[in-house]
């Protein structure tokens, strides 16, 4: 789901995000948060001030999610995602703060509409957003996105449908 709002990075806070989490990792005294678990978010809440915490637990968090995600697709597929996807984006938005009211729109109007999950994609402060949804629910969440847009008075958003495959490969 395109939302047909642009966005740099250049000057659209990702400096800053980034800036929050390299002090994240100088107080770990790791060279990047990859190295910091989940386990370790208590002690971060004590030793950082509230905003670059909140930055450090969006990423870590994050990355456990990756994680917890590869996991749940190989023992259970891709219906057992959704609760993954949805944290995903509430992090992003609350934690990261890089969401923006059409991504959030996207994302609640696939969800109420019967997406099995829903998340934005990318550097945020616009972009896109995915929707994981069942083949028969397609065009319910397409206008039901597309009718939270016009009712928010927002432009109309571009919504395509992808299948999963394999992905790239070398054949010889």
């Amino acid at each position: 789901m395109d939302t047909r709002v642009s966005h740099a990075h250049s000057t659209g806070g990702y400096g800053e995000r980034r800036a929050s989490c390299e002090r994240g990792a100088t107080a770990f005294g790791v060279p990047a948060l990859r190295d910091v678990t989940v386990a370790d978010l208590g002690r971060a809440a004590e030793m950082l001030d509230e905003v670059t915490f909140r930055r450090v637990r969006h990423i870590v968090t994050e990355n456990q999610r990756v994680l917890d995600t590869v996991r749940t697709l190989r023992e259970r597929g891709p219906r057992a995602i959704g609760d993954l996807l949805v944290a995903s984006h509430a992090s992003m938005r609350d934690d990261f703060e890089i969401s923006a009211p059409e991504l959030d729109t996207a994302v609640d109007a696939a969800l109420a509409a019967g997406a099995i999950g829903a998340r934005m994609t990318g550097g945020g402060f616009g972009g896109a957003a995915i929707a994981l949804v069942e083949q028969s629910a397609v065009e319910t969440v397409s206008d039901a996105v597309t009718a939270a847009f016009a009712a928010s008075r927002f432009a109309s958003p571009h919504i395509f449908t992808v299948t999963p495959a394999a992905g790239a490969r070398r054949d010889s």
